[in-house]
């Protein structure tokens, strides 16, 4: 059941990368109760099958679902790619993933038809953002430049987000886009943000990006407005649950949400 407006956001991704989401949700709409999972038992989702993260997915969204949430962000990359259809057919509250809100924010943003796609091997070998970025262009077309950067989430969740180890690994991987014509980069994983200035080091000040996580907090206070969810005011309450034991989530955790995390709870989502 639709819990209307006084019900939280539900929130959750496979470890902490999702927490920029969150962060971007509190900023965006910060009279909003959330509830964070993390899947901190099952990270990484990228390298398992569709149908795995699936049955995750659906797994987390039930057990937000049974909280009374009204409506459910998918924040990690690589769930929004394979299990989005169905989510939104099990779930009876609007379902919000961040790969279309930051392809479109990319369309919105290019100046010339060259957008980049950095993300998680799974996210793009699942092809979904190139496809999300070729369905929303239209016939006017898009050239889409996807490359693969795995190094930049152990950097994230180690803190080595400036000096010379990340930004020689950011040149290694991007210092060809603006060469390639890619006028516009898609952060198309939730760990990336944290490594933004390096990523903008890298590709040049001619290419712009895009945070799918504001992107995806833009889209999610629109339909809020639309359908008459937005909480009515008072003060709002977050809380996070982890599938595994704690103490990790809130030390590295709080580097991605840009503020302590007191406690995380941890609870049993048995398959």
């Amino acid at each position: 059941m639709r819990q209307g407006s006084h019900g939280p956001i539900g929130v959750f991704d496979s470890g902490v990368g999702g927490l920029t989401v969150l962060k971007a949700l509190m900023s965006h709409l910060p009279h909003e109760s959330t509830l964070y999972l993390g899947d901190t038992a099952r990270v990484p989702y990228g390298t398992k099958s569709g149908e795995v993260v699936t049955r995750y997915s659906l797994k987390n969204a039930g057990f937000l679902l049974e909280r009374g949430i009204k409506l459910l962000v998918v924040a990690c990359n690589t769930a929004s790619a394979v299990a989005l259809p169905a989510l939104s057919a099990a779930l009876p509250v609007p379902v919000v993933g961040v790969i279309a809100p930051g392809a479109r924010a990319a369309l919105r943003r290019t100046r010339g038809g060259g957008v980049g796609v950095i993300g998680t091997p799974g996210t793009i070998r699942s092809g979904a953002y190139q496809r999300e970025l070729e369905a929303a262009a239209g016939p006017e077309g898009v050239k889409v430049k996807a490359r693969a950067c795995p190094l930049f989430v152990p950097l994230a969740e180690e803190g080595w987000l400036a000096g010379d180890v990340p930004r020689l690994v950011a040149r290694e991987y991007l210092e060809d886009f603006a060469r390639s014509g890619v006028d516009t980069l898609v952060l198309g994983c939730t760990h990336y943000p944290l490594l933004k200035d390096v990523i903008a080091e890298a590709v040049g000040p001619q290419v712009s990006l895009v945070d799918s996580a504001e992107a995806t907090a833009e889209v999610v206070a629109a339909l809020l407005e639309e359908q008459g969810l937005l909480a009515a005011g008072g003060a709002p309450t977050h809380h996070s649950f982890v599938t595994d034991v704690p103490e990790r989530f809130v030390e590295v955790g709080a580097r991605f949400l840009g503020r302590p995390i007191h406690s995380a709870e941890q609870v049993d989502l048995s398959f």
